[in-house]
């Protein structure tokens, strides 16, 4: 179809790569209008963490759509986001003896990402940001201003303000704990550093290279962050959701951030939905002060309950997700030792892995 080239905006990337005409699609597979098939790796870029059209999400959207449930209520009270937070509650919260407070922003991760910014800063009264190398946390200017790519950086067509980069694990090498960094940085006055309000993470960084942090980095981070009473911000839109093995990224490191953001997978069918989580005490919105029209976006609430319901209920769907990122560990392993010739590592957590050029033009 010609029309894409006449009328589409050239910032089209993914189009570029994949220039076929893709029609349907089933779990991981999907097919173009001449009904050749393929395999999904690109999964909506995390956001269909369970393949596509589930039947039993689709099932419950289309029952929901039939009885003229609806679909759009800002923030109102629905049906819909009282029954998805009662099972997210229920299946989530409670079993990880978390207290989080859900504030439902516009529906993308970005939305969340500034809201996540925008309270930290009301809370503790600072502006200054701590993030870190090859981090990425959306593409509008608070999230641009938290995130390493300079490409997109760049894009914003301004000065990007109030963050401080901070080397993330293994950018400096296995042996240098970028945490005793910080640490030093936040106890010296004369560091140049202005005291921040928050740290900003992801625990596997998503499009910086899938990079994983380390269990005993990321305990040492939050050790970090309450010690010099700065909020600890997880940014777990990609790789939350189930992606690394658990609901949440940064449960095997048993932290208890201030603030996590969520998206992308959150709806379970690809669905616009996006939340932040918040330690009662961090709720420190006035109403009304921070909003989006497309927050309640009940379609998103139908899906999200039916995944959470049917998938996490139990510990077995998580337990399942581990045994296969390890067979796909162990096989990206092999795959490198065999053909890498040092030119190739295997990075990722769970069933959220690649494999690393060292070198970009081999690549």
């Amino acid at each position: 179809m010609k029309i894409f080239e006449e009328i589409e905006s050239e910032v089209r990337s993914y189009a570029r790569a994949f220039p076929r005409l893709f029609d349907k699609a089933q779990g991981e597979l999907i097919y173009d209008d001449e009904g050749n098939e393929y395999i999904d790796f690109l999964a909506g870029a995390s956001s269909l963490n369970y393949g596509h059209n589930h039947p039993l999400f689709k099932e419950k959207l289309i029952e929901y759509i039939q009885r003229d449930g609806i679909t759009q209520g800002l923030d109102l009270h629905t049906r819909a986001k009282g029954e998805f937070l009662e099972s997210f509650n229920e299946n989530i919260l409670k079993p990880r003896d978390l207290d989080y407070i859900v504030m439902f922003t516009g529906p993308t991760g970005t939305n969340a990402v500034e809201a996540a910014l925008k309270i930290a800063r009301k809370k503790t009264g600072r502006e200054n940001i701590i993030s870190f190398t090859n981090g990425w946390h959306g593409q509008t200017l608070g999230a641009l201003s938290v995130t390493g790519n300079s490409t997109h950086r760049g894009g914003a067509g301004i000065a990007l303000h109030g963050s401080t980069r901070i080397p993330y694990d293994g950018y400096l090498g296995d042996d240098f704990d970028t945490t005793n960094l910080l640490d030093k940085m936040l106890s010296d006055s004369s560091s140049g550093v202005d005291k921040p309000a928050a740290v900003i993470v992801e625990t596997v960084q998503g499009e910086g290279g899938i990079n994983a942090a380390s269990m005993t980095w990321l305990q040492s981070l939050s050790e970090i962050c309450k010690r010099h009473d700065v909020l600890l911000i997880v940014d777990d839109i990609q790789a939350g959701c189930g992606r690394t093995g658990t609901f949440f990224s940064f449960e095997e490191a048993g932290i208890y951030p201030d603030i996590v953001t969520l998206s992308k997978s959150l709806s379970g069918y690809g669905l616009p939905f996006a939340v932040v989580l918040m330690k009662p005490e961090v709720d420190q919105w006035s109403p009304g002060e921070h909003n989006g029209t497309f927050r309640g976006n009940n379609h998103a609430f139908v899906t999200a309950k039916a995944a959470l319901d049917y998938f996490w209920k139990d510990d077995k769907f998580a337990k399942e997700v581990q045994r296969k990122g390890q067979y796909i560990a162990d096989r990206v392993d092999t795959i490198v030792a065999k053909y890498g010739e040092g030119n190739f590592n295997s990075h990722g957590r769970g069933m959220f892995r690649g494999i690393n050029c060292v070198n970009g033009e081999l690549a």
